[in-house]
């Protein structure tokens, strides 16, 4: 039953990740319906909500990860998933049962289907039903889109954080950083803190502004906390420039963690004042064991050695310059990149960042949104990256894996969707 339950959702509800824009949504009536339909199970708990261009997955996770370790039963919502669909909803990072998914389906297919609910609202409507049956003593929640209108924006928050602005969903969030922050800041609510991960220049008054008129307290996480992987790989925290925490195994290789874990640093501080009972160890054990507790997965995510072989999930400009700055620092003999995008992206200004003299390895992820292979390398010509075309991410990695010397090193992205047919 449970895969025909899943056919349904994914067949029947538009689904953003798979057919992009005609399954969005520019409004909550669909949600708020859904959520009175099961007695608005979302302000049943506390939540941290979370929004932002990039690092809000990261950010959900390591949150959660130091909320479970603190004694706290933790839901915790995000999305698009890499596999399984119950990643998306978890509680102390075990996903939802299988059974579950079956009889919420079941239960309330009659009353939701004239609703009309995307893929993303049913979802939701699931995740907050089942935090509410599990009793769970606070959620942790990542938007999917924007903010102000995205499903998501219906909890009931502790605390807001917005981790960064950058270029993405500009059709429907807008075209400048402004704009796009205007978006984001839509999920500050009246009299709860908010924390900014970022300070930039084109949104630090967006977001002031919004917090002034909903008389939220803001805070700004880059101006107490900085994070620093040091020379063995382990993460430095500073409060304040003073030292604060040192040498802590953060399995997320990344160095764009150093960000987001200043803005969970924050974001644990406001939940202190809160009431919340957060001490050091949970923080340092959170962190370190923030794969095992959350299951999270596909950012910088090390695949094998000799040749090395990562993988990440950056799907938007500055993302993956973040990523391809961290991979100009590797020592390699030759690099090998198995690139598959979607075709809803600024896909010019990704492109435009990658290296001239790697091999490429075209591939088109197995979704009805990914780009053609074949466009993509001609988009790719234009930027000098050269390679050859494959039917699939499987085969292009196959290649790449074989054309690789152990000295060399692969890396597979540009989408999500690329990355999870390679985990």
């Amino acid at each position: 039953m449970y895969a025909q339950t899943l056919e349904y959702l994914f067949a029947r509800l538009p689904m953003f990740q798979r057919i992009g824009a005609a399954a969005y949504k520019a409004d909550l009536s669909n949600t708020l319906t859904l959520c009175a339909l099961l007695n608005n199970p979302e302000k049943k708990f506390p939540s941290v909500h979370i929004a932002g261009t990039n690092g809000k997955g990261s950010v959900s996770n390591m949150t959660a990860s130091i909320l479970q370790e603190a004694g706290y039963r933790t839901g915790l919502f995000t999305s698009p998933h890499f596999k399984d669909f119950r990643e998306r909803i978890r509680v102390n990072g075990t996903m939802i049962p299988q059974q579950y998914v079956v009889e919420f389906v079941s239960r309330y297919k009659a009353d939701f289907e004239p609703v009309g609910a995307s893929f993303f609202e049913y979802t939701f409507a699931m995740g907050m039903q089942y935090f509410a049956d599990e009793k769970i003593d606070i959620a942790v929640v990542e938007t999917g889109m924007g903010g102000r209108l995205d499903s998501s924006n219906v909890v009931a928050p502790v605390v807001c954080a917005i981790t960064n602005i950058g270029f993405d969903h500009t059709a429907f969030l807008g075209n400048t950083l402004k704009a796009i922050a205007a978006e984001k800041a839509g999920i500050i609510k009246p009299e709860t803190p908010v924390v900014i991960g970022e300070t930039q220049n084109e949104t630090t008054a967006v977001f002031l502004e919004k917090a002034q008129q909903q008389n939220a307290p803001i805070t700004f996480a880059d101006r107490r906390y900085s994070a620093r992987f040091n020379a063995d790989n382990q993460l430095d925290i500073e409060e304040n420039g003073v030292p604060f925490l040192s040498n802590i195994n953060l399995p997320l290789q990344g160095k764009y963690q150093e960000k987001n874990v200043a803005t969970v640093m924050e974001v644990i501080a406001v939940l202190q004042q809160e009431g919340y009972k957060i001490e050091t160890q949970h923080i340092i054990a959170g962190l370190e064991k923030v794969l095992l507790n959350t299951g999270f997965c596909g950012r910088w995510h090390i695949l094998s050695q000799k040749p090395l072989t990562v993988c990440d999930a950056a799907h938007n400009e500055s993302g993956l310059n973040d990523v391809l700055t961290q991979i100009q620092t590797i020592p390699y003999r030759k690099l090998h990149i198995v690139l598959g995008m979607v075709n809803d992206k600024d896909i010019s200004a990704m492109l435009s960042l990658f290296p001239k003299e790697a091999a490429y390895y075209f591939c088109k992820a197995d979704i009805p949104r990914g780009l053609e292979e074949d466009i993509l390398r001609k988009e790719a010509q234009q930027f000098d990256l050269h390679g050859i075309t494959y039917n699939s991410v499987e085969t292009a990695l196959k290649a790449a894996q074989q054309q690789a010397s152990p000295e060399d090193m692969i890396f597979i992205g540009g989408s999500c969707f690329t990355v999870a047919e390679v985990i």
